[in-house]
């Protein structure tokens, strides 16, 4: 007897690429999402790791059920294209290089590019290839860290310095931040930085309005970094920088959720996971975000 074909609203463990998806829906020719995995870790200044992110997001996303309650769709339908990974294990600015020329021959062939980390530096070669394409450009980023210093160790690549250099091609926004240094101070902008204890006392005040204010200083267009440290750590322990509080689940979507409903977002990344086998709801979470991210996106697209 023929066993029954899996139903396609589930993600497989057979095949490869994020959702685990049958061929038919990762067929390059068709498909309008393109996942990017970039294993680097260079950068990192505490804990290591984040190299295996990228394999350990896409592993735990073939566990994920493939429709989305709150949209009431199925990207995947769209097509989710995973690529061969960016792996280059020398200087930053190399790798920028490298992301950057991955992102825009995506975005050419009129597919969405969701670059998967890696240390945050990761986000540099994707952000810069946004705002050479795009005018009227915001990134967004949600994170713990300001990560506005010109130079760290030696480099303006580093995972400390991705936001110093966005703010060089265009505007940008900071949620959820939660540690700055004071040398970073002159580079932040008070009424574009949205602090994690700001948030935190509008959330027991059982206030989101903040959420509003952040649409305020959005332009046309937003790519949006998403370093997983922005979470409380009770939430994503499995990162290499933890900051103590932190966004929930609800606040990060709920805000995305706003952004794809009042701006159209050009591309994405998540970054800064570090797998740990006594923590793996944290890679089933990054999996999670990526694929809610995606359906929000192309909810507003259809």
């Amino acid at each position: 007897m023929t066993p029954p074909e899996p139903s396609p609203t589930e993600a497989s463990t057979e095949h490869p690429g994020f959702g685990g998806l049958p061929a038919e829906f990762r067929d390059p020719d068709t498909a309008d999402i393109a996942i990017l995995p970039v294993p680097y870790d260079l950068t990192s200044s505490w804990k290591k790791g984040a190299d295996r992110g990228p394999a350990a997001l896409i592993e735990a996303s073939k566990n994920m059920e493939l429709y989305d309650i709150p949209t009431d769709t199925e990207v995947y339908r769209r097509g989710i294209l995973t690529r061969e990974p960016v792996v280059h294990a020398g200087d930053p600015e190399v790798l920028a290089d490298l992301v950057g020329r991955a992102w825009t021959r995506e975005a050419e062939a009129n597919r969405f590019p969701v670059v998967i980390g890696g240390e945050h530096s990761v986000s540099i070669g994707a952000i810069r290839a946004a705002a050479s394409t795009h005018q009227n450009l915001t990134v967004l980023q949600i994170d713990a860290h300001g990560d506005t210093r010109d130079s760290y160790d030696g480099s303006k690549f580093n995972h400390a310095c991705v936001m110093a250099r966005a703010k060089e091609w265009c505007s940008i926004t900071q949620v959820g931040i939660r540690s700055v240094d004071i040398d970073e101070l002159d580079n932040l902008d008070d009424d574009r930085v949205f602090y994690g204890h700001t948030i935190s006392r509008a959330r027991y005040a059982g206030s989101d309005r903040w959420m509003d204010d952040v649409l305020l200083t959005l332009d046309e267009n937003v790519y949006v970094t998403i370093d997983l440290d922005a979470f409380d750590p009770a939430l994503v322990p499995a990162t290499g920088t933890p900051e103590p509080d932190g966004l929930t689940w609800y606040e990060v979507n709920e805000l995305l959720e706003r952004v794809c409903a009042s701006r159209r977002v050009i591309g994405f990344d998540v970054v800064e996971l570090l797998p740990n086998e006594a923590h793996w709801a944290s890679d089933f979470l990054a999996a999670k975000l990526v694929y809610r991210f995606l359906s929000m996106i192309f909810a507003q697209r259809d």
